[in-house]
């Protein structure tokens, strides 16, 4: 049986900012639906000028979008992010427990966070299958 590590916390796992896809308010809805398939990761991390987070699009937004809005899909890929981002979601802080931050993700039923310092910025992204393979030591 695998022994449970209580010891990490979410900045010890999470995806750098290299590896996540962090783009612009400006940026268009198809450079988000690229890059997240480019990454194979179900969210965009949306910051400002001066690189704080601001939100977030993700998978499931892009389902929702599509059952939702009767717009041509070239109409949808030209519109900028922010038009569809969700501003306000759950976060993560870095030093976080990685136990919790699991906890937040069961019960809000999302597979990624971003980490957010307390200064507002982006840090990087927690991803699901990153966080149990190395909160079980696996």
């Amino acid at each position: 049986m695998t022994e449970l590590n209580h010891s990490l916390e979410v900045q010890d796992v999470a995806l750098s900012l290299e590896q996540a896809v962090v783009l612009r308010p400006t940026d268009m809805f198809r450079r988000a639906v690229e890059q997240m398939s480019k990454k194979r990761l179900g969210i965009v991390c949306i910051v400002d000028d001066e690189n704080a987070f601001v939100g977030v699009f993700t998978d499931g937004d892009i389902r929702r979008l599509l059952l939702l809005d009767h717009k041509p899909i070239a109409a949808l890929f030209a519109e900028d992010i922010s038009r569809h981002m969700t501003r306000n979601p759950k976060i993560a802080a870095p030093n976080m427990k990685l136990r919790k931050a699991i906890s937040l993700m069961e019960y809000t039923d999302v597979y990624d966070l971003p980490v957010v310092d307390r200064n507002g910025r982006l840090t990087g992204v927690l991803h699901m299958h990153a966080a149990i393979k190395n909160l079980l030591d696996l």
